[in-house]
């Protein structure tokens, strides 16, 4: 028993002390009042208008796409609606939400082509015409991408566009493949012409049968190298900016503009190399150690060994991979290291906004459905009035009330650490719902903050399971400080198993349901870690450092232990530290 009396005092200054940090991460957020949600605050509506006539089985993929594309950033609780046969209606919580529209619409065709020639780094496309599949036959009096070739001297002529955000494209850390070979030279690999791979086992000398080069990869590459002269000429009579959209074949070459600050710039890109099928996974996120917003890929199927291929053709050259999304070239980088598994990030230019719209996107793949190009956006108000707001938050406050009085009325003293473990759980609730709002897009609903206030009543339930446990213990003629040890052993498998079911239930709403449901879910469970937390951190400790005070141990009317309540003749004597009882 001695080696536990130092101990409650630890956990609960640990415990007050990460509250302190969750305040103070709410302060850097510098953001005080909860995002609410349609119900209570309103937000934007678009309206999609589909063109055609698409079946009822194509409108509800697209409309189950589009709700995981504005619901895939947290709990914003956005709702996606079907009306009729041709329009889904989108809500979002938030005024002026109208930049959403491009997320909601994309249609996120995606494809992987290599950069033949782009109006910064014009390429074989500023020469004469070289015959098509022979690089060598570039004229000697202009420049050209052949290894050993001198590059200019000048800045920028073989930048790629955007020099200052051009990103880099590769697997972070790759130190083993990064183009080199052990004594610091350049590999192999690293030439900018069709580079073979590792030689295949065989009983051949490796010189003469090398493992042979994906189809896709080489295709790439040799037109990369060497376009054809109808591609030149299309390339050349092409404009930037450009007000016809591009026609996106995958099996022909493409001339197409760049977006936003690039959408001046021209290129003349290969036929896919890489479908957009072959991406199983795309995410947002800021590496450890770094600042910058970044795109993470991971690229399978029959495109990962083209991804190799190219990679290990192209890495520490000027040469550059773009990423076609709906035709427009969103990013043009050039290769950092090998990529062996199909593992990629984009980096550079990227903000929190743009990666995850682009990541978004590309995730939830294409939608089924075309639109018309110009999407109704208006702000809507609150579905609820302002009364019924403050009629739930009443009725919270007044059941929270209700459960402190009756619990110092029957427990007495020991209602006092009921008061203060509520008073603590509100608080970090609180906390947490501002933090949510800022990282998860957490917005608070009226089925949201029923979750919470039934939190209140689970919180308050393991509470007595815990208190009537330690009376349990004491009319067993332990005294206070044993039953406290004692009766928590007891109490805590039965919370345990309760809190559990809890969060199945709440498991199963969040993962399966939609909406203001899906939040109420989201709400219960953190409720119920919340009191998890409480209950073990604060609650039990603080029990345990009272229990050393002879107002507690020694009885009295006011304690909630006396005699009177235990129905005993005696309370149970207190046992000193390391006693027996």
């Amino acid at each position: 028993m001695a080696g536990r009396a130092a101990r409650p005092g630890r956990v609960l200054i640990v415990f007050l002390l990460g509250v302190a940090i969750l305040y103070g991460l709410v302060a850097l957020g510098g953001n005080w009042k909860p995002a609410l949600g349609l119900d209570l605050q309103g937000g934007t509506r678009i309206t999609l208008v589909a063109t055609g006539d698409p079946d009822e089985e194509a409108m509800e993929e697209a409309r189950k796409i589009i709700d995981q594309r504005v619901n895939a950033g947290g709990v914003s609780e956005a709702e996606v609606t079907t009306q009729g046969d041709t329009f889904i209606v989108v809500e979002i919580p938030g005024k002026n939400r109208s930049d959403l529209v491009d997320l909601v619409t994309r249609t996120a065709q995606l494809r992987f082509r290599t950069v033949a020639c782009s109006s910064v780094a014009p390429g074989p496309c500023a020469t004469a015409t070289p015959p098509a599949g022979d690089p060598s036959a570039i004229p000697s009096d202009q420049p050209s991408d052949k290894p050993g070739d001198k590059k200019s001297d000048k800045p920028g002529d073989q930048a790629g566009p955007s020099e200052k955000n051009r990103p880099a494209f590769g697997l972070a850390g790759d130190k083993k493949n990064d183009g080199k070979n052990s004594d610091g030279k350049p590999s192999e690999s690293a030439s900018p012409t069709v580079a073979p791979l590792e030689p295949a086992a065989s009983s051949e000398p490796p010189a003469e049968e090398p493992a042979k080069t994906d189809d896709n990869a080489k295709m790439a590459l040799d037109f990369m190298q060497a376009p054809d002269q109808a591609s030149i000429d299309a390339y050349n009579a092409y404009t930037c900016p450009s007000t016809e959209p591009p026609v996106d074949d995958p099996d022909k070459p493409l001339v197409t503009c760049g977006v936003g600050e690039d959408a001046a710039v021209k290129f003349l890109l290969s036929p896919a190399a890489i479908e957009g099928t072959d991406l199983t996974d795309a995410s947002a996120g800021v590496p450890s150690g770094q600042l910058t917003w970044q795109v993470n890929l991971t690229i399978g199927g029959e495109g990962e060994n083209t991804f190799e291929d190219l990679s290990r053709a192209m890495v520490g050259t000027d040469q550059q991979f773009a990423v076609v999304l709906d035709g427009q070239v969103i990013s043009n980088p050039g290769f950092t290291g090998v990529i062996p598994n199909g593992q990629a990030q984009i980096t550079g230019g990227f903000n929190e906004e743009s990666a995850t719209s682009l990541a978004t996107s590309l995730k939830f793949g294409a939608l089924p459905v075309d639109f018309e190009d110009d999407p109704s956006s208006e702000d809507i108000g609150p579905s609820l009035a302002g009364n019924q707001l403050q009629a739930g938050l009443t009725a919270a406050v007044l059941g929270l009330l209700l459960v402190m009085i009756y619990c110092l009325v029957y427990y007495r003293g020991l209602g006092l650490v009921v008061l203060m473990s509520l008073v603590v759980a509100a608080a970090i609730t609180y906390a947490m719902v501002l933090l949510l709002a800022n990282t998860a897009g957490f917005t608070l609903t009226l089925p949201g903050i029923a979750g919470l206030v039934i939190g209140v009543g689970i919180t308050a339930d393991s509470f007595i399971i815990f208190f009537e446990r330690i009376r349990d213990e004491m009319r067993e003629g332990k005294s206070m400080r044993v039953a406290v040890e004692t009766g928590w052993r007891r109490a805590r498998k039965t919370r345990l198993a309760a809190n559990v079911v809890s969060l199945l239930s709440a498991s199963v709403l969040y993962l399966f349901a939609t909406g203001v449901v899906k939040g109420f879910g989201f709400a219960l469970g953190l409720s119920t870690v919340i009191d998890l937390a409480i209950l073990f951190w604060f609650t039990k400790p603080l029990v345990s450092t009272l229990a050393r005070f002879k107002f507690f141990n020694g009885g009295g009317e006011l304690s909630g232990l006396s005699a009177n309540t235990l129905g005993l003749d005696s309370v149970p004597a207190s046992v000193p530290a390391g006693g027996k009882a």
